[in-house]
């Protein structure tokens, strides 16, 4: 047993009379002794459920990515005249409306805009549907590739893949005591805002309840981070909703200064108020390899919504109109196919410099 994690317990397990919220260097310890399996699992078993009945503070949040820096992987800088996007979405994936992210990640690529994406397997406590899978349907697999292989596809295409199993493992193993206890604990929420790229970053972090990102904001003023937004979307992901108003914060140069809020209604750019349904996995890679060959669907209008906001904000597209318009263009026109054809060949090159080695 670890004494000085339990003396951290104690401080997040003491009930709401003599609890007391962890300094964010307190909170850092703790995440890496919980990450490299120094206390005990009742500890850490005890730890992640009292935190979450708690509930997390900004704070806490800035100290549990510290720890994530240090021990975790990182994806090194690259050449590029833009800021790399992060897209944070939640790592037990999606089970009722059908995500959109991995070709808003392949329409970014193609208009020169990096994305960075990460997640694992299907994984508790939802056990909805990856990122990793969908990638995979697509003719992409991550799931084989070294953190240096990742790298040469990321500088090669401008897309990269941290999948947690194979680049960072001491995380992987908190998926089973995520499994035991029944919810997700604070980690969860951290992971959403995790930046896994070493160089200069717009980090891109969806969430489902209002104070989830006030703590994200907290913990951006907290750690310095200058570029971030945030999407109240669907199932806690970075994907515009279409069935409501797309609730959205904009960071502005200073951390410390509240956040820019942007309402978006589907109407007004010709979306019908209606979000897609996940249905299966067969039904949503069919849906998708229609939305890549320019077909017409609901699918594509999604695509399109979240598209264009995305060119928009990351400043390819001056507007959210002509955002629109530029990613209707990129489907109808081939080029997300190409780049989806890229990044396969280019993985499959990786691969089998790999096997020749």
């Amino acid at each position: 047993m670890s004494n000085a994690f339990r003396d951290l317990l104690k401080k997040v397990g003491s009930g709401n009379h003599t609890g007391e919220n962890l300094t964010r260097d307190e909170a850092a310890t703790a995440t890496r002794m919980i990450l490299r399996q120094e206390a005990t699992p009742a500890q850490i078993g005890a730890f992640l459920i009292a935190h979450r009945i708690k509930r997390p503070t900004g704070e806490e949040l800035a100290g549990m990515l510290d720890a994530y820096d240090q021990l975790g992987p990182k994806l090194q800088p690259i050449t590029s005249g833009q800021r790399v996007f992060i897209l944070g979405l939640p790592y037990d994936g999606r089970s009722r409306t059908a995500p959109i992210s991995p070709v808003t990640a392949l329409l970014l690529s193609a208009a020169g805009q990096p994305v960075i994406m990460h997640g694992g397997d299907r994984l508790p406590t939802k056990y909805g549907l990856p990122l990793v899978d969908i990638w995979q349907e697509l003719g992409v697999d991550w799931t084989g590739l070294s953190l240096a292989q990742t790298q040469q596809v990321f500088e090669a295409t401008g897309l990269g893949f941290i999948y947690l199993p194979q680049h960072f493992p001491l995380a992987q193993g908190l998926f089973e005591y995520r499994d035991q206890i029944g919810k997700r604990p604070p980690f969860a929420t951290m992971e959403l805002i995790w930046c896994p790229y070493a160089g200069d970053a717009h980090i891109v972090a969806g969430y489902v309840h209002p104070p989830t990102e006030g703590m994200f904001q907290t913990a951006f003023a907290v750690r310095g981070t200058q570029y971030f937004t945030t999407v109240k979307g669907l199932e806690g992901s970075c994907d515009l909703p279409r069935d409501r108003t797309a609730i959205i914060g904009l960071s502005t140069q200073n951390p410390h200064e509240p956040i820019e809020r942007l309402h978006l209604v589907p109407r007004d750019y010709g979306f019908t108020t209606k979000n897609v349904l996940l249905e299966s996995t067969t039904q949503l890679l069919d849906a998708m390899q229609s939305v890549l060959q320019g077909q017409p669907s609901e699918l594509m209008q999604t695509a399109l919504w979240n598209g264009g906001f995305y060119l928009w904000q990351c400043g390819v597209c001056p507007d959210m109109q002509s955002g629109i318009a530029k990613a209707e263009d990129l489907l109808r026109s081939g080029t997300v196919t190409q780049q989806l054809e890229k990044i396969t060949q280019v993985l499959a090159s990786v691969t089998r410099s790999l096997i020749k080695f």
